[in-house]
């Protein structure tokens, strides 16, 4: 049975469709305008961080409850940005609230280890099958530590990531990621490129990147790496998905990935950092049944609140144990974060809950593609429990280069503005996915699909 080409999209149409939203956003925000003008004064752009930024101005929030954000405006928004991903236990959630409060009553810092702390501990530990574990104050902290971590066992300094891939904001992995595709080259040798300024040359040179869902081509570079003396401390790699809205992992490439790391005595870190418990109770590991030396996590773990964690065999442990490398860190295992991860881990991320994930995730999911299909828009939808997106691509997405070539700049800005302007808050980025919560209902995913397909309708009309 033959199947239609998609339809080919009137680039000045979306053009003039980005203008008249645009223009719809900024009149539904004069309080956000406003904020900016007192913000700019003190903060750095007005926000507190460059992934908040938006031209011509941020949008400002002032409460969240379940899975509804209002911002300064008093717009009501389904909330599927969910904090880069972190609150898939919903906004103020009562389990949570109820703990933190409690905890705050008794001390919110000691720099000692608290109850709370040793629970989460056993319970990622019984998740994820790791035994040890340390914690952090975010995902950055927790990837950099790992690696850390890597090298003080093997003696090696050179570290393997995926090209694209973007594992926190220190020098050692912010490298080849954001790269413009004229500038992507041979998969074979891909270059080391610091992703802005402020990062050594000499430290970028240390991080080796390599195309993701091509076990081949890294098992190829480590051998070459291996020959000038050069062989990785470790490969660190998003293993759930690679975050350019979803790409999967292809059957078979996380076990070859496990099996080529083996033979070389190199550490396989998988940074869940954005996937983890959104994903599964025990993350990939659990979703894949692919287990690696170490494992980093964030995000969803605090239910709000800051930290991370990173969790190893043994073996690995053991130069922290022994005092070799020095994993420290003045706020790491709070007892505010570790009250409230313990709550979430225990009372709100539960079997029913994943269950109730994986119901929305098909929901959404398949109400996305029977959009794409009824108006042959160029694209797939494709997710995974908390996690998904619309990919606008007409050919399938399985590394950073075929993301780039196939990336379709005005028309991810215009959903985005659509969502915005609908009801829907969603991640300023081109290049992030939605996020569910475990508080999110049939209506909230029937309201996103409504919006996508208003948009696909102007779109093809």
């Amino acid at each position: 049975m033959a199947v239609d080409a998609p339809v080919k999209l009137d680039r000045q149409r979306i053009l003039e469709l980005i203008e008249r939203e645009s223009k719809r956003l900024d009149e539904r925000t004069p309080g956000s305008a406003a904020m900016y003008e007192r913000a700019r004064a003190t903060l750095s752009g007005g926000v507190a961080s460059s992934y908040q930024l938006r031209d011509p101005w941020p949008i400002y929030l002032t409460s969240g409850e379940g899975p509804v954000v209002y911002d300064v405006d008093g717009n009501r928004l389904w909330d599927f940005h969910n904090g880069f991903g972190s609150m898939v236990q919903g906004h103020a959630n009562p389990a949570i609230a109820r703990a933190v409060t409690e905890r705050v009553s008794l001390g919110t810092h000691f720099a000692a280890t608290t109850e709370d702390g040793i629970v989460v501990g056993e319970e990622l530990a019984r998740r994820w099958g790791l035994p040890r574990w340390r914690y952090t104050n975010s995902g950055s902290e927790a990837t950099m530590d790992a690696i850390r971590i890597a090298r003080g066992l093997t003696g090696r300094e050179t570290i393997m990531k995926i090209f694209g891939s973007y594992h926190g904001h220190h020098d050692g992995v912010m490298v080849s990621i954001g790269v413009e595709y004229s500038r992507i080259g041979d998969r074979e040798n891909y270059a080391s490129l610091p992703y802005g300024a402020g990062i050594p040359r000499a430290v970028a040179e240390l991080t080796i990147p390599v195309p993701f869902n091509d076990a081949g081509a890294m098992q190829r570079r480590i051998e070459r790496l291996d020959a000038e003396g050069r062989k990785p401390a470790c490969v660190i790699m998003e293993a759930a998905m690679m975050n350019l809205g979803v790409v999967l992992p292809e059957p078979g490439y996380l076990e070859a990935v496990r099996e080529i790391t083996a033979r070389h005595g190199i550490v396989l870190i998988f940074d869940e950092v954005k996937t983890g418990l959104a994903i599964a109770a025990g993350g990939a590991t659990e979703r894949f049944g692919v287990k690696p030396d170490m494992v980093t996590l964030a995000k969803t773990l605090g239910g709000g609140l800051p930290t991370g964690a990173i969790g190893a065999t043994e073996e690995v442990m053991n130069v922290v144990e022994d005092g070799s490398v020095y994993q420290v860190g003045t706020y790491n295992g709070n007892p505010l974060s570790m009250a409230a991860a313990r709550a979430s881990l225990t009372e709100v991320l539960t079997p029913e809950a994943y269950e109730h994930l994986e119901r929305l995730g098909e929901r959404i999911v398949s109400g996305c593609q029977a959009v794409i299909d009824r108006y042959n828009l160029p694209g797939y939808a494709i997710g995974v429990a908390a996690k998904g997106c619309v990919t606008f691509s007409p050919a399938k997405i399985v590394d950073y280069e075929t993301f780039k070539a196939s990336q379709d700049v005005e028309v991810t800005e215009l959903a985005w503005l659509y969502n915005m302007n609908r009801g829907i808050f969603m991640t300023p980025g081109r290049e992030e996915e939605w996020t569910l919560s475990v508080t999110h209902t049939d209506e909230a995913i029937d309201a996103y699909v409504r919006a996508f397909d208003e948009m696909a309708r102007e779109l093809t009309a």
